[in-house]
């Protein structure tokens, strides 16, 4: 399976990477990590890429890891159908106190307008 993982540099989007890793170890899929700025983090691309980079190497995982630098949302989802992903994984979501499900923008975005199956990590 060829997977698209978007990583925000978020703790969400650190779970996210975690989780996919560890399946890509189980499974062997193909993986390809797409590095956004997220406006709600202050954590740079170079930064994040680093940290994406380090638990790759610490898993021993090999993977494809591209920057994004226009609308993470549409970028992830023009991406990953441009080049035949066959899902696309983003981290995202909390509970509001009732109990609903809350999606930032971006994973809004990518669940809303995305054609092939997305994983959404929370």
């Amino acid at each position: 399976m060829k997977i698209l993982l978007g990583v925000g540099g978020s703790e969400r989007s650190r779970q996210a990477l975690e989780d996919t890793v560890e399946r890509v170890q189980d499974t062997g899929d193909e993986l390809t990590v797409a590095i956004f700025d997220a406006e709600t983090v202050d954590a740079t691309t170079t930064e994040i890429e680093a940290d994406v980079q380090a638990v790759l190497e610490d898993a021993g995982v090999e993977a494809e890891i591209r920057r994004l630098s226009g609308h993470p949302g549409g970028d992830l989802v023009g991406l990953a159908e441009e080049e035949d992903f066959d899902r696309l994984v983003i981290g995202g979501g909390t509970r509001s106190p009732l109990g609903k499900i809350q999606l930032g923008r971006i994973a809004e975005f990518v669940i809303l307008n995305a054609e092939i199956p997305v994983t959404l990590v929370r």
